[in-house]
């Protein structure tokens, strides 16, 4: 089976820039995060836009839907920023697509020290091959259904509904 992984930006993707002393955006780091990850599944990955997700407009969430509904990979990971994956999930679930889709990201950017956006990556990948159609969020190995999920701020985690 063969897995898409699209890109949308968010903390996981996030870049420490020195001079500015603050987290921006520059290329992905998906493309060593696959290698690191040692996945042997075929991947094609799709770069969007990166942003932070509380930047993220409808015309983005309409690209992500557009990208997952051009795809020709029936299993689909999407990297994403943690403020706003509900809201993009739900875009995406109302489309009903035949196809699996996980949203995940990272609480500490991937080229951070004690990150989980590896874990977060990994696991959403495996989950996206197993699971059964549908829309899901995978955070710090729990699985949610994307209308049953939302973001505990203060304990930094995602909890169900």
């Amino acid at each position: 089976m063969a897995l898409r992984i699209i890109a949308t930006g968010g903390t996981f993707d996030k870049h420490y820039d020195e001079i500015a002393g603050k987290l921006t955006f520059a290329t992905s780091h998906l493309p060593q995060v696959i290698q690191r990850a040692r996945i042997t599944t075929e991947i094609a990955l799709e770069e969007l836009p990166l942003l932070d997700s509380l930047d993220m407009q409808d015309i983005d969430r309409r690209r992500v839907l557009a990208s997952c509904t051009h795809a020709a990979e029936a299993a689909i990971v999407i990297i994403h920023g943690t403020d706003t994956m509900r809201e993009t999930a739900a875009v995406l679930g109302a489309a009903a697509l035949e196809k699996t889709i996980v949203v995940t990201g990272a609480m500490i950017p991937y080229a951070i020290a004690n990150s989980d956006a590896l874990f977060n990556f990994g696991f959403a990948c495996g989950v996206a091959q197993a699971l059964p159609h549908g829309v899901y969020v995978a955070m710090n190995g729990k699985i949610f259904a994307w209308d049953k999920v939302e973001k505990n701020r203060v304990a930094g985690v995602f909890e169900p509904l």
